[in-house]
C-alpha cells in the first residue's frame, strides 16, 4: 500500500515535522520485559530520519513496563498507588535505554514529562510549546510522556494516544504516526485463527468507522484500537495525516516514510484552518465531563448561522465549570457539535438556561454578557 497511491492531496506528501508514538506493547518482549532491542531499532530508524532534514517528536509510553521489569513483577499492576510508584521507577529506566540507544547514532534526546494541567493553562501551554520548538530547532529528540506518577487520567484512559494527537495538533506536525500491536483498523478485531483484512484508508472518521473499533487491548497495553479513533480524530481535524500500524514489523518507520507498508492511513481535514488560540481550546482542556446541551434552534445557529450560543437555546448541562473554561457543546442527538470558552459558571447557566438574554440580570443579579458561549470563543466541530 502506497501513500502516494491514496488519494491526489498525498502525492507530494513529504512530511518535515513527524509525531511517532510508541505504545506499551510494542516495547514488550515476548518474556514480559521490557524490549531493549526494540527501542534500539527505532533509535536507528529516528536518527536517519533526522539525518533527512526531518524533526521529530516521541511520545514514548512503556515507563510502568519498565517498573515492572526492574521489580520482576510478573502481571501488570491494577490499582493506581502500584501503577505509579512503578512509573516512577521506571521513567528513569526507559529513558536510560532512550538515552543510550540514540547515543549509539551521535542523536541527543530530551525527556518531557507532561500533564493535563500543562494543556489547561494557556502560559504553561505555550511555554512547552515553545519549550519543544527550540528542542527541534537545535536538533534534539523530545521524548513525551504523561506523568504517570501524579496523573491518574492518563492512567484510566490511557496509552498516551490521545496525548500524541494533541502534541501532534499543538505543533503543527505533518504526520502523527502510532506504533501498535496490529497492523491497523479493520472490520473486527484479528485473531491468530481468523486475519482479518487491513482498512487501508480512511477519508473521514464516521460512525460506521468508530463502530468498528473494538478493544484491541493486550496484558501489556491499556489503549485499543477506540483510543487510537480518538487520536486520529483530533489530529486529522487539526490537518494532521495519521497512520495506524503494527510497530513490530521490522523496519516501520522506513517503510512508512517510503509509502510502502501495511497499515492505515487516515486522511487529514485540508479544508479546516485552526489557528493557535482554536488548537487550545479544542485540545488544551480536560472538558469532557462539562458539557451543554443545546436544542436543534441553537445547532442550527452555531453550525450554520454561525452565531453565539445564547441562554434560550441551552436545555441542559452536566459537570462543574467555572466562568473562563472550556465546555463542550452537544446536540440532542448527542452529537458533539463544538468547544468553546463559557462566560458563565455551571450553576449561574443552569439559573439562565431556556431564558432571553434580557432575563439574565432579572436572575443573577447582574448580566457580564448576553451569550453562553461567544462565537469568537467557539470552535465548531462538525459542519452539518
Amino acid at each position: 500500500m502506497k501513500l502516494s497511491n491514496l488519494n491526489s492531496r498525498l502525492k507530494e506528501f513529504n512530511p518535515r515535522k513527524i509525531v511517532i508514538k510508541i505504545g506499551s506493547s510494542i516495547l514488550t518482549a515476548a518474556d514480559g520485559r521490557l524490549d531493549i532491542a526494540q527501542i534500539e531499532s527505532f533509535a536507528a530508524s529516528i536518527a536517519r530520519v533526522t539525518a533527512e532534514g526531518r524533526q521529530v517528536i516521541i511520545v514514548s509510553s512503556g515507563a510502568i513496563r519498565a517498573g515492572i521489569s526492574e521489580m520482576s513483577w510478573k502481571d501488570r499492576p491494577q490499582s493506581i498507588p502500584e501503577k505509579q510508584a512503578l512509573a516512577a521507577i521506571g521513567q528513569s529506566k526507559l529513558m536510560h535505554y532512550y538515552d543510550r540507544s540514540f547515543e549509539k547514532h551521535k542523536r541527543r534526546i530530551a525527556q518531557i514529562l507532561l500533564t493535563r494541567d500543562d494543556m489547561d493553562d494557556r502560559r504553561r501551554y505555550l511555554n512547552t510549546r515553545c519549550t519543544l520548538e527550540k528542542l527541534l530547532e537545535i536538533g534534539v529528540i523530545p521524548v513525551i510522556n504523561e506523568n504517570d506518577t501524579t496523573t491518574i487520567e492518563e492512567l484510566k484512559f490511557g496509552d498516551n494516544d490521545v496525548l500524541s494527537a494533541i502534541v501532534a495538533a499543538k505543533m503543527r506536525a505533518d504526520l502523527l504516526i502510532m506504533l501498535t500491536n496490529v497492523a491497523g483498523l479493520s472490520e473486527r478485531p484479528p485473531s491468530p485463527n481468523r486475519p482479518a483484512k487491513v482498512i487501508s484508508c480512511v477519508e473521514r472518521i464516521t460512525p460506521e468507522i468508530e463502530a468498528m473499533a473494538s478493544k484491541y487491548v493486550s496484558k501489556y497495553a491499556s489503549g485499543g484500537m477506540i483510543s487510537k479513533l480518538e487520536a486520529a480524530k483530533r489530529a486529522t481535524y487539526a490537518g494532521v495525516y495519521t497512520v495506524v500500524a503494527n510497530g513490530k514489523q521490522p523496519g516501520i518507520i522506513d517503510a512508512i516514510l517510503h509509502g510502502d507498508f501495511e497499515g492505515t492511513v487516515f486522511l487529514a481535514d485540508t479544508t479546516t484552518r485552526l489557528s493557535s488560540r482554536d488548537r487550545w481550546i479544542i485540545y488544551g482542556k480536560s472538558s469532557s465531563n462539562c458539557r451543554l446541551v443545546v436544542d436543534d434552534g441553537a445547532r442550527r445557529a452555531l453550525v450554520v448561522g454561525h452565531k453565539s450560543l445564547l441562554p434560550v437555546g441551552v436545555i441542559a448541562i452536566s459537570g462543574e465549570f467555572q466562568a473562563g473554561d472550556v465546555v463542550e457543546i452537544y446536540d440532542q442527538q448527542d452529537q458533539l457539535i463544538a468547544k468553546g470558552l463559557v462566560n458563565y459558571s455551571a450553576s449561574a447557566v443552569d439559573k439562565i438556561k431556556r431564558l432571553q438574554s434580557h432575563k439574565i440580570a432579572g436572575v443573577l443579579g447582574q448580566k457580564d454578557y448576553d451569550e453562553i458561549v461567544h462565537c469568537d470563543n467557539l470552535v465548531l466541530l462538525t459542519d452539518h
